[in-house]
């Protein structure tokens, strides 16, 4: 389902969960897919930079990370379409496969997080499968460090690579990344990471359903996140309100 451009995922949460799991099995080859867990920041970014829309016009999947996304979806006839929450998400793949033959490798977060990531799903989800960790460094990495990541993730045998760094920056390292691996796919999942460690309190399921998180999100971090949420939101709303109303647009000034 279109909703500002980009085609979201529409079959809902327990679809891309099965699916996902289902691909990894050792029977099916390995396409180092891209998939992205995008909010309304990562669409109202792509409304507004054609690079990045192509981009995500290029990832296997976009799944609809926020209700407004949903909310839309639905309005335009998409039944089926639930949010599909990139720590959701995370977090079913890992509970759900933990019996499964299907292995992670964990990319991004500060020194350490994916480390203690790794610790929390074998706690948390009895899931023991994660075969690899890595941490970024802040700015972006050179052709001879990415290909020596890549060289690790092969090493691995891993058939997901989850990706935590921060849209948009996270898409475009795993579309680089996607290149020189072979795995299944590449997810990237944002803040699920701190989620998942505790190191960032999740808002509560009835806020989330009210499609409060931002603002729950915004009272945790607001130095971070006010400037994001002050213009993001304003824009999504004025976007939709125009396409509404105009119709989409065939291509980006």
């Amino acid at each position: 389902m279109n909703v500002l451009g980009i085609n979201l995922y529409d079959t809902g949460l327990d679809s891309a969960v099965q699916t996902c799991l289902d691909a990894c099995a050792k029977t099916q080859p390995r396409h180092s897919h891209c998939i992205s867990a995008t909010d309304a920041h990562g669409l109202v970014t792509a409304y507004k930079k054609p690079e990045f829309k192509a981009l995500l016009d290029s990832f296997y999947w976009v799944l609809p990370d926020g209700m407004p996304s949903v909310w839309l979806g639905r309005w335009k006839g998409a039944d089926q379409m639930t949010r599909c929450y990139g720590p959701d998400f995370f977090k079913l793949v890992l509970s759900q496969g933990a019996s499964r033959e299907v292995t992670h490798f964990f990319c991004g977060g500060k020194e350490g997080v994916a480390d203690e990531l790794k610790t929390a799903v074998s706690r948390k989800f009895g899931n023991s499968r994660v075969v690899g960790t890595y941490c970024p460094p802040f700015r972006e990495m050179t052709d001879d460090e990415l290909h020596a990541l890549a060289k690790t993730i092969n090493e691995s045998g891993a058939n997901i690579v989850w990706v935590g760094l921060g849209s948009p920056k996270q898409e475009r390292f795993a579309a680089r990344l996607s290149q020189l691996v072979n795995v299944n796919f590449l997810v990237t999942v944002g803040a699920a990471f701190d989620f998942h460690t505790n190191r960032v309190a999740q808002a509560p399921r009835w806020i989330q359903r009210l499609s409060m998180e931002w603002f729950f999100r915004l009272m945790m971090e607001p130095k971070r996140l006010a400037s994001r949420y002050l213009r993001v939101v304003p824009l999504f709303i004025l976007f939709n309100l125009k396409e509404a109303l105009t119709g989409p647009r065939s291509s980006h000034a």
